[in-house]
């Protein structure tokens, strides 16, 4: 009897440490990264989802980061990263987008373009295919509230997020905290 119980609760453990080793498996250790999602959900819908599924790859990772500005929200990507976004094309009802923290959404916003004439009550990154418009420009890109300005966003600003900052700080990306 007490061989038989032994085997059982060994079997279980067995299980039980498979299943844990599946689990952590699957967690992300990438850090600070922006997501599009996986089935390119409108704006205006986002809300109204308990659940969204990211794209597989991030659209922003914290190898695109030089650094991240974290009293104005200004992100300065690499040549590659802010050239990728320069050559996307957004509707003039944005792109949803999801900050994440090791694959986990913490807010979301919508890339919007420059010359969209809509409004937007939300966290944006304006975006234009004239972000190149001079030669001195820098790569830079900024997590705004509002479209057109911070005056059209009525809600509570999720930028300043403890765990976004921390993980910021494990890359060595951030600063002016």
């Amino acid at each position: 009897m007490k061989l038989k119980i032994t085997q059982i609760l060994l079997g279980s453990l067995l299980v039980l440490s498979t299943l844990v080793g599946a689990c952590s498996s699957q967690t992300s250790n990438e850090g600070f990264a922006i997501y599009l999602t996986k089935d390119n959900v409108p704006p205006s819908q986002m809300e109204a989802l308990s659940h969204v599924n990211l794209a597989d790859q991030p659209i922003i990772s914290l190898n695109d980061i030089i650094h991240y500005d974290w009293a104005t929200h200004e992100i300065e990507l690499t040549s590659a990263a802010y050239q990728k976004l320069d050559e996307m094309h957004f509707p003039t009802n944005g792109t949803s987008f999801l900050v994440c923290v090791d694959r986990q959404p913490v807010y979301w916003g919508a890339f919007w373009p420059s010359y969209s004439s809509q409004s937007f009550d939300g966290v944006t990154i304006v975006t234009s295919p004239f972000l190149h418009e001079s030669e001195g420009a820098s790569n830079t890109i900024q997590i705004s509230l509002g479209y057109p300005g911070s005056s059209f966003h009525q809600g509570v600003d999720p930028r300043s997020n403890q765990q976004i900052m921390d993980a910021l700080v494990k890359a060595g990306k951030l600063v002016s905290a």
